[in-house]
């Protein structure tokens, strides 16, 4: 497994490095032919409120997906403790799904069974789209012109290749990377759609209609 470490805003000391070197095997204990682990640092100075902080990316890649995590702290070395147990109980829980899939007598449950049972097995509840809103900040007439320059709406976007696939599997995945949400292409109804965490370990499917 290959061990990338980057830093912005400050300089990674070899002594990181050869932390982080050392905690690395665990990975391989728990990912599946891991190809890269990949560690970034970034320094964020606070100066009015907290101070400095370090913020840790972790990001392995495993062929066919990657598994993320993150975490900030006070210093590289405790925020990089954070995100690296994060990122291996995602590694384990994976690992522990997979031989559950390999297990005697397991049965796996296809999209038309969970469909016809109301996605009970799997707690997936298709979303309310009233409950799907979003807030834009809006400044009073009143306010300066600074306040108003301050605020600037950026959209960023993506593009992944399409690759269709089940409702539970969508849902593995978004737990791999960490994400609330996951856009997949479903392979039964051949259409986009969005898997998104909900309260109490539930799901949720949002897809639009023909």
């Amino acid at each position: 497994m290959e061990l990338r470490i980057s830093g912005k805003n400050l300089t990674v000391s070899d002594r990181f490095r050869d932390y982080v070197s050392e905690k690395a095997s665990k990975v391989e204990q728990f990912a599946h032919h891991p190809e890269e682990l990949n560690i970034k640092v970034t320094r964020f100075d606070h100066r009015k409120n907290s101070g400095q902080e370090d913020k840790v990316e972790l990001t392995v890649y495993e062929p066919g997906h990657v598994v993320r995590s993150e975490a900030q702290a006070s210093d590289k070395f405790a925020a990089f403790d954070v995100a690296f147990g994060k990122l291996l109980e995602r590694l384990r829980r994976y690992s522990d799904k997979k031989k559950g899939h390999r297990s005697v007598g397991h049965k796996t449950l296809g999209t038309s069974e969970l469909t016809a049972s109301g996605f009970s097995d799997l707690d997936i509840t298709p979303a309310d789209p009233r409950l799907l809103t979003g807030e834009i900040p809006v400044i009073d007439a009143g306010e300066s012109q600074d306040a108003q320059e301050q605020i600037e709406l950026v959209i960023r976007s993506k593009e992944f290749e399409r690759e269709p696939m089940t409702k539970e599997e969508a849902v593995s995945l978004m737990e791999l990377v960490g994400h609330d949400f996951y856009l997949y292409h479903d392979l039964e109804s051949d259409q986009s759609a969005v898997v998104y965490r909900r309260k109490a370990y539930s799901y949720g499917v949002i897809s639009l209609s023909k």
